[in-house]
């Protein structure tokens, strides 16, 4: 059921993933083709704030600051799996792997290079605090409404 929380969560993580996809660019090689990842991106924001933080909130402020570290922490885990599997799929095409266990294993080495890659302490601070900021706005509309 739709709710304000629901969607002011939704928001609030949709533009924490283009934030976030637009800190990780510049990370890698200068022609690299990014495709749809910012969509991508964006797409799980709006779900995991829809099912996952849009259902947890009125608990005070130490929860909300909890569910936003969480909340965000699981988007880019969703993330970087997509991603991880998006590569896995093209290395494939290319006949990479010999097995499909072969190319489902692949995807644990390619998201942890992801996560070398991308590791800067401007991204992993830009998701905690928008985290944190984002739950406690969310939070903020619960108060209002309720």
């Amino acid at each position: 059921m739709p709710s304000s929380t629901k969607v002011a969560s939704s928001l609030c993580l949709c533009a924490l993933a283009y934030i976030l996809s637009e800190l990780v660019k510049p990370t890698f090689i200068e022609d690299y083709n990014f495709g749809y990842f910012t969509y991508v991106s964006m797409l799980v924001g709006v779900i995991v704030g829809w099912t996952s933080m849009g259902e947890r909130v009125g608990f005070g402020l130490v929860p909300a600051i909890n569910n936003g570290i969480t909340g965000t922490f699981s988007m880019v885990a969703s993330v970087i799996f997509i991603q991880s599997a998006n590569e896995m799929i093209r290395l494939s095409m290319r006949g990479r792997y010999d097995t499909l266990f072969d190319a489902l294993l692949g995807i644990v080495p390619i998201g942890i290079d992801f996560v070398v890659q991308v590791s800067s302490t401007a991204l992993w601070g830009t998701a905690l605090i928008g985290g944190i900021l984002a739950w406690l706005i969310v939070e903020a509309i619960w108060n209002r409404v309720h």
